[in-house]
């Protein structure tokens, strides 16, 4: 589990296919590894990634072919920058929202453009996440705790602020940029747990989620 607080901005410093998989090792810069032990998670670009070995200056993790299909790491070349957090201790301080580190889908930056000081992103997002990006609700960018501003079609608004433009690696993006997108867990427990709950039916409306369901399952009011 992490928050989406980004601790470190790393780079990639090698990448291998191995028996039709990957190895990658990620130079970790300014994070802490004092505390990281071999089997340790680290989030990279929001990817939640096990340390196999601790060379001294990063780690190097396996990438499996599961992770490779929801994720642009193949598309990763070694000095590319990436968004690093260590996993959530029982008495971590959660400053972002729950984050598995499981990467949802891959989007793509739109439109950036200059808001006094702060920076919008639209980012353009699959269908297959769309029922669950909600305005003012989270997301997960590249491991990036983030607050949807407003909803566009098939893409959403994100206003990012000066520090979080400074700690990660969002200042770089420019349009074309690809994403890595992680919705908020609630809504896809939600989700799960209503549409379980729902009677069967024969029409297409079986197990969606709808307003007169959340009312009935005491989630609003009437």
């Amino acid at each position: 589990m992490f928050t989406g607080i980004i601790e470190a901005i790393g780079e990639i410093a090698d990448k291998r296919m191995i028996g039709g998989d990957m190895r990658l090792y990620v130079r970790t810069g300014g994070l802490d590894l004092s505390d990281v032990k071999l089997g340790d998670s680290i989030a990279t670009n929001g990817v939640c990634l096990t340390a196999v070995e601790l060379p001294g200056d990063g780690f190097i993790a396996d990438v499996s072919l599961e992770t490779l299909a929801h994720s642009r790491f193949e598309e990763l070349e070694p000095g590319e920058a990436v968004n690093l957090e260590k996993a959530l201790r029982p008495d971590s301080r959660l400053g972002g929202h729950i984050v598995t580190g499981h990467v949802d889908a891959v989007g793509t930056v739109v439109e950036r453009a200059d808001d006094a000081r702060s920076v919008q992103l639209k980012i353009r997002m699959p269908v297959s996440i769309q029922r669950y990006v909600a305005a003012k609700g989270s997301i997960t960018v590249d491991g990036v705790s983030l607050t949807v501003n407003s909803l566009d079609g098939d893409c959403f608004w994100l206003n990012i602020v000066p520090h979080t433009a400074q700690e990660t690696i969002i200042d770089r993006y420019s349009a074309g940029r690809r994403v890595h997108l992680e919705v908020d867990i609630i809504a896809r427990y939600l989700e799960r747990l209503i549409g379980a709950a729902a009677p069967q039916a024969e029409d297409e409306t079986a197990g969606s989620l709808t307003l007169a369901m959340l009312a009935q399952h005491g989630f609003m009011r009437r």
